[in-house]
């Protein structure tokens, strides 16, 4: 009974943080871990039994590094080779060894110091992914050469978790036999694991598939995963280097992405309790005993850091800002790190209070993450600003003029000159109408300029530069780029400096429309939208519909901003995340009976609208209504086709059967 209060009480504790801390915009990571200090023996003392909890833990680091292992890709590793394997390498050495030096003169062992070196040398690829997806840095050179760095973190992991255990034997030599025979043993089990990869589990899969059962495809990539982790430890070695083999074995397959999706509900949940079980091992006496000395570790290994990868990356060839901008992105301790406190605390090679020490320095570095990266282009811009030579200042001040017509008037601004703002200037050439394109790649400015075209470098949010395009003569803007955030941001800066300028905005979906129109776009145009306008054209043309009539009910469809392209039937697949149902709507039938409480009501009477809720049709012996008049008397077999958010469709059809 206890054990059942126990877990009780972790999952009553991990719901009321996690959602706490995601609703400030925190990683999800850092709720897990005050979760763990929280019922932890040095919290308010709620789970005890913390090795049963262990073993299940560690089947989160499994299914994570089986995940790791389907990402990690030999062809993008070979792109990459330059940045991975020079700043991606050296960093991770330079950083361990500067690491270890400190850590001795504090008086940590060799082995410890090599341990906290480890640690510490890692950054977080959770966390920084995520945020380079969200502010669309991942397509700039600094969040290509983060993500480079990140890579080769991911590849040093495996033999740091080999390495680790081996470093609490108790002899030098036995160490060094150790680690001979942990190789031989290690390049035995990569080769079988790799014949069995490339002979066995494509064979599997098929017959797999085959079936079309879903449940019978989940446990088979569950068996695989614990079946290569179990092997690598019956030999000695680490069960997360098994689940990084079979999930690299596979990440080149057919099933790729359907094993991460079947993985990760797996993945995220014993992930989360491997951090409360982490949580649970921090002293919390420790860090409020010394917060200074964690503050002051905290700084000093991210400053290192960002020198580190600064220096690295500009020996490499990059430019001042975006090494700067890079090192910044990637300071903090990453979620292996945590991984690796956890072994070493597991074979003794760190005592709880630096195990404390280095957790809660980690968790701080991680909370402030979202913070550095959403500046770090600013940061590093300031940074690099005495750096830049006079040639390269001058190039830019070049590339931010206009090469010519400078008495522009009725023109079309193009905010982003990538394949979707190219086109635009080229139908806009066609009719004899001036256009100013503004992009933010040097390359692809100076190749268009060179051919040219009013091309200006830069990014659209700056005021010079829209003031530069002459945005006050301007008949057009255009937002070419299709990343909403970044649309906004631009739609916003626009409107600061003209109040009538049009407006139109692309977007690859409708997720942010609403937000787009509020912000103040005249037009949004969501290409997924568009493209099903485009398909539907071509249906009804090629089954005898005349063409005045096509374009009339398109142009209803973009006048009414796409109400008919709204609110779909749900599916299997669909996505419910809790993003998601913020923004998407769905399609609902609702049936009436003769004890339903809209029959007999008008349409109008029901008042849906007020409910968030719009009625698509009704169907009524066996023919369907288009958008019925509001005066129409509801019947019962009545099916009423109604679309709207998740929520406001559930209470909606309560209403209509049951009454308010």
């Amino acid at each position: 009974m206890t054990s059942h209060l126990e877990i009780l009480a972790i999952l009553t504790s991990a719901v009321l943080i996690v959602w706490l801390f995601r609703r400030l915009k925190l990683p999800a990571i850092l709720a897990y871990l005050v979760a763990g200090m929280l019922v932890g023996e040095h919290g308010l003392a709620l789970a005890h039994d913390q090795v049963d909890y262990d073993h299940f833990a560690e089947l989160g680091i499994v299914f994570l590094l089986f995940t790791l292992g389907l990402e990690f890709s030999v062809p993008k590793l070979m792109a990459m080779r330059h940045l991975v394997l020079w700043v991606g390498s050296l960093q991770v050495a330079i950083s361990l060894l500067v690491f270890m030096l400190i850590a001795m003169l504090f008086g940590q062992s060799l082995s410890s110091s090599f341990v906290i070196g480890g640690i510490l040398a890692l950054s977080s690829t959770a966390i920084v992914i995520r945020q380079l997806s969200e502010t669309g840095t991942m397509k700039r050179k600094s969040g290509q050469l983060s993500v480079a760095v990140l890579l080769f973190q991911d590849v040093a992991v495996v033999p740091l978790l080999i390495i680790i255990p081996m470093l609490a034997m108790d002899s030098e030599s036995s160490m060094i036999l150790a680690l001979l025979l942990a190789l031989i043993k290690g390049v035995f089990v990569v080769s079988v694991l790799l014949l069995a990869g490339k002979w066995i589990l494509p064979r599997l899969f098929n017959l797999i598939a085959q079936v079309r059962t879903d449940e019978l495809f989940v446990l088979t990539t569950l068996l695989v995963t614990l079946v290569a982790s179990a092997l690598t430890q019956w030999f000695g070695l680490s069960m997360a280097l098994g689940a990084f083999l079979a999930g690299m074995m596979l990440g080149e397959s057919q099933y790729k992405h359907q094993l991460e999706a079947d993985i990760r509900p797996y993945r995220d949940i014993l992930l989360g309790l491997f951090f409360v079980t982490v949580g649970m091992k921090l002293n919390i006496s420790i860090l409020l005993s010394s917060p200074i000395v964690i503050i002051s570790i905290m700084i000093l290994f991210m400053l290192t850091k960002i020198l580190v990868i600064t220096f690295l990356a500009i020996r490499a060839g990059e430019l001042p800002k975006d090494a700067w901008a890079s090192g910044i992105m990637l300071a903090q301790m990453g979620e292996f790190g945590f991984v690796l406190i956890a072994l070493a605390g597991q074979v003794k090679l760190l005592s709880p209070g630096v195990a404390s020490i280095l957790l809660g320095a980690g968790v701080i570095s991680m909370a402030i993450t979202p913070y550095m990266i959403n500046n770090a282009r600013n940061w590093s811009l300031w940074l690099s600003r005495e750096r830049l030579n006079r040639e390269t200042q001058t190039r830019q001040k070049e590339l931010q003029e206009l090469p010519e017509n400078n008495g522009l008037k009725d023109h079309v601004i193009i905010c982003g000159f990538g394949r979707v703002g190219q086109t635009v200037s080229r139908f806009l050439k066609q009719e004899s109408i001036d256009f100013v394109a503004i992009d933010i790649d040097p390359l692809r400015t100076s190749k268009a300029r060179e051919a040219g075209e009013n091309v200006l470098f830069g990014s659209s949010r700056q005021t010079e530069l829209l003031q530069a395009a002459h945005l006050a003569e301007a008949k057009l803007v255009v937002i070419a780029f299709g990343e909403d955030k970044q649309s906004i941001e631009v739609i916003k800066k626009v409107r600061s400096l003209s109040a009538d300028v049009p407006i139109l905005v692309r977007t690859r979906n409708d997720d942010q429309l609403n937000l787009l129109k509020e912000a103040g776009a005249n037009e949004v145009v969501p290409e997924i939208l568009e493209g099903s306008l485009m398909l539907v054209s071509q249906v009804l043309s090629l089954t005898g519909v005349p063409f005045s009539k096509i374009m009339r009910r398109v142009q209803k469809e973009r006048k009414n901003h796409y109400n008919h392209l709204h609110g779909f039937f749900q599916g299997e697949h669909t996505d419910m995340s809790p993003d998601a149902m913020d923004r998407i709507e769905f399609a609902h039938a609702i049936m009436l009976n003769d004890d339903s409480y809209g029959r007999g009501k008008t349409i109008e009477a029901l008042n849906l609208e007020s409910r968030r809720v719009k009625i698509i049709a009704l169907r009524r012996d066996g023919k369907e209504i288009e958008e019925p008049d509001e005066s129409t008397v509801l019947k019962a077999q009545d099916t009423l086709i109604v679309r709207g958010k998740p929520m406001e469709v559930e209470r909606t059809e309560r209403f209509i059967l049951e009454g308010p």
